[in-house]
Order: structure tokens, then C-alpha cells, then sequence
């Protein structure tokens, strides 16, 4: 068997490329673009690189980006002030706060000040509940371009042994809930789950969602399992050890250039979808 390759950054391109001409048509019936408005906190050069990229994507598709710089010194209320402003404002279809917020600032209380409406990474812990319920809403976006991903390649988790490793809010535990949706059985562990490896290799589908550089090794994987990676760490390596990993993988998502590039895609495409005023659609 040879493994195949899921390329994200292909994929991306072709969701950008649908969502620029339903912009066009949209535009076309006198129909105001789509507008995502990103706020960033302080001056971190990662934060800062990643709000560019959300910008420049917003422009290469059509979408309207505001972007709103807040000085480190910013408190809780003067963030949740701005983002009123936003929830209140009927062009403004996407909220986006970057994370990390300086240390002052209460972050789950600013995600939370989202209107679920606007809420389109997927962030609050209303959308969290909502997903966990069954009840549509936004997604968290690197679990949600994961899950398009499969689609996209055929990959049906029904039926299937999944595990996820990793179980931030934003990540681990929401793509362990959408797998769920899809049928898969599904396992959620983390770095201090005993006998890990040996969960590993019962896996058909394996998540690696840890944060942790090639936390999940080569030799624990089964022959024929799917490897979704959605780390990022130095060195450009991700959670799993592909480089060993992939020949013995019936799929598996390159580091750059897998999950990546999806993220950024499925955040517009769910600003699109609250321009239209509906939240993403289920997944069967």
C-alpha cells in the first residue's frame, strides 16, 4: 500500500477559491462582502505574523478585514468594550481574538463576550457546549479542517477506532466530539495517559493534538492508519513522528503544509456562512 499524501495546502486553495466567487455573486446581487474583524493584544511577533496572514487571506478572497491593534497595558474591560462595539455592529460577520492575551486580560471572559453569531473560530464555551450537545454551531477551525480533510480524501471514521492525543478545548477535545459525530469510536488521551502506546496501536485514525514535538512515535502506530497531525513545533516537525510514520500510514498530513493551511480556510468559510446567517453545516 502506498501512502497518501493529505494536502492541505491543496485543499485550502480550492475552499479560498469557492469562497471567492461566492463572494463575487454575492457582490454581484448588491449584497455588502463578508467582514471579519481581528483583534490582537500586545505586541507578540507570532500573534502578529498570524493576524497578518488572516488579513491578507480576508483581502485574497474578497472579504473585508478590519484589523484592531490594542496596547499591551489594555485591561479586560477596555477588550470587552471593543468587543461589544463588534457584536453590535451588523457588517461585521466574524470576531477574531488572537491568542495569547497579555496576562492582565481574562481571556475566557473576552472569548465568552463573542456573540455566538460572530463566534466563528469556534472559541466561546457556548459553541463548545452547543458542539457537545449536537447542536449546530462554529467549529473550532484546526478540528473542522481536519474533519474536511477526510472528507475530501473519502475517509469515512465511521466504524472506526479513533484516537486523539490531546485535549485543549480548541483542538483535542473538539475533533474527539466531531469524530464522535461522524461514528468513529473514539478515544481521547493525553501525556499522562498510561500505556499510551499500546492505545495508540489499536488506532485507525490517530489525532496528534499534544503540542508535544514527535510525541507519538513511528513504531506505536499500526500498518494502515491515518495519521492527522495538527502539530507545530521547531524544527518544522508536528506531534506524530511522520518521517518514520508515513510509510506505514494509509494517509497522513505533511508538517508544514497539512493541517495547517486548513485552518485559516475554515475560519472564512465560516465567516461566509455567518454573512449568510447560518452556522456550519452538520456533518452527515
Amino acid at each position: 500500500m502506498t501512502a497518501i499524501l493529505l494536502d492541505g495546502k491543496k485543499l485550502s486553495q480550492k475552499i479560498k477559491d469557492s469562497i471567492a466567487e461566492e463572494i463575487k455573486t454575492l457582490v454581484a446581487s448588491g449584497k455588502k462582502p463578508p467582514k471579519l474583524a481581528t483583534i490582537l493584544v500586545g505586541s507578540d511577533p507570532a500573534s502578529a505574523t498570524y493576524v497578518n496572514m488572516k488579513v491578507k487571506s480576508c483581502h485574497a478572497v474578497g472579504m473585508i478585514s478590519e484589523k484592531i491593534e490594542l496596547p499591551e497595558t489594555t485591561t479586560t474591560q477596555e477588550l470587552l468594550a471593543v468587543i461589544d462595539r463588534l457584536n453590535a455592529d451588523p457588517d461585521t460577520h466574524g470576531i477574531l481574538l488572537q491568542h495569547p492575551t497579555p496576562p492582565q486580560i481574562d481571556e475566557r471572559a473576552a472569548f465568552d463576550r463573542i456573540d455566538l453569531k460572530k463566534d466563528v473560530d469556534g472559541v466561546t464555551t457556548l459553541s463548545f457546549g452547543k458542539l457537545s450537545m449536537g447542536v449546530e454551531t462554529y467549529l473550532p477551525c484546526t478540528p473542522y479542517g481536519m474533519v474536511l480533510l477526510l472528507k475530501e480524501y473519502g475517509i469515512d471514521p465511521a466504524g472506526k477506532r479513533a484516537v486523539v492525543v490531546g485535549r485543549s478545548p480548541i483542538l483535542g477535545k473538539p475533533m474527539a466530539m466531531l469524530l464522535t459525530e461522524m461514528n468513529a469510536t473514539v478515544t481521547l488521551c493525553h501525556s499522562r495517559t498510561q500505556n499510551l502506546p499500546e492505545i495508540v496501536a489499536q488506532a485507525d485514525i490517530i489525532v496528534g493534538a499534544v503540542g508535544k514535538p514527535e510525541f507519538i512515535k513511528a513504531d506505536w502506530i499500526k500498518p494502515g492508519s491515518v495519521l492527522l497531525d495538527a502539530g507545530y513545533n521547531a524544527g518544522n516537525v508536528g506531534d506524530i513522528e511522520i518521517s518514520k510514520a508515513w510509510e506505514k500510514s494509509s494517509h497522513y498530513t505533511p508538517v508544514p503544509g497539512g493541517v495547517g493551511p486548513m485552518t485559516i480556510s475554515v475560519l472564512l468559510l465560516q465567516t461566509l456562512y455567518s454573512a449568510k446567517d447560518h452556522f456550519t453545516p452538520p456533518l452527515k
